[in-house]
């Protein structure tokens, strides 16, 4: 798959290494070169995205924590999802202001002391105390390479820089076991196909009564959660670092999981 990966790439040149451009830059189309239609874009024919989706995939389910493969993935595969996605959010007031405003999150759009100084239980607090407790940050999340349209760049940047809000919001945490149960809440709200194959094959290396217990009650959770809430794309979290936790899962119709994974693998 490597290779296969190898192959695919050559034509482009050499992927941008060192620092990314700072998370709070907008994607926004410029004057980058022929073709170029954001920051870190590289055009890619379609049988250049096909070998990319192939390569991707096998690497992911190689290995689940090669974030940069799923990222390839979600790019490759996502177009005609990422579509339906920004269209659902132009039609939401919420999610057309995000959509027009370009809003980041990392390390560099956070006011961390703000965040500290907000009430227990606030969305902004329990957001910190998610990155502290679980050892991640917002800056992990890689640059979107591989769209060819600039918004739908974004769409698919701010689905990734929210996903630890999510975790957030599910009480979910960063063991195998919650990235999986979060899997199945995002394959529900977004349809992306690299979402889907997370979900359906990230268990396989689950031990029986972690499966068990996956299959029993927590994906039957999350599947019920995914369907019944709004699309969290359309939430400007942003904008609501104060407001209760509870009272933002109350308003998505998020409800409390059905047990504590936290020391579960």
């Amino acid at each position: 798959m490597a290779t296969l990966l190898r192959r695919a790439l050559r034509p482009l040149g050499r992927l941008p290494g060192g620092p990314w451009p700072a998370a709070d830059v907008p994607l926004r189309a410029g004057s980058h070169g022929a073709g170029v239609l954001y920051p870190d874009h590289i055009p890619t024919s379609p049988l250049q995205k096909a070998l990319l989706a192939a390569g991707s995939a096998g690497m992911a389910l190689y290995d689940p924590y090669r974030h940069d493969m799923v990222a390839v993935l979600g790019e490759t595969t996502g177009h005609r999802t990422l579509k339906v996605l920004r269209d659902q959010m132009r039609k939401d007031p919420e999610g057309a202001q995000i959509l027009q405003e370009r809003p980041r999150i990392s390390l560099s759009t956070l006011n961390l002391g703000k965040l500290q100084s907000l009430p227990e239980g606030s969305l902004g607090r329990e957001y910190l105390r998610f990155l502290d407790e679980n050892r991640v940050s917002p800056d992990t999340r890689a640059p979107t390479r591989f769209v060819d349209d600039e918004e739908l760049a974004y769409v698919i940047q701010r689905y990734r820089e929210v996903h630890d809000m999510l975790h957030t919001l599910l009480g979910m945490p960063t063991n195998i076991l919650g990235e999986i149960v979060v899997k199945w809440f995002e394959a529900v709200q977004t349809g992306l196909p690299m979402c889907i194959l997370g979900a359906l094959f990230g268990p396989i290396r689950l031990s029986a009564r972690t499966l068990q217990v996956l299959v029993s009650e927590l994906i039957p959770w999350a599947v019920q959660n995914g369907r019944r809430a709004p699309s969290v794309l359309n939430v400007y979290y942003e904008r609501r670092w104060d407001q209760p936790l509870g009272a933002l899962r109350e308003e998505l119709g998020i409800t409390a999981p059905p047990m504590h994974i936290q020391g579960m693998a």
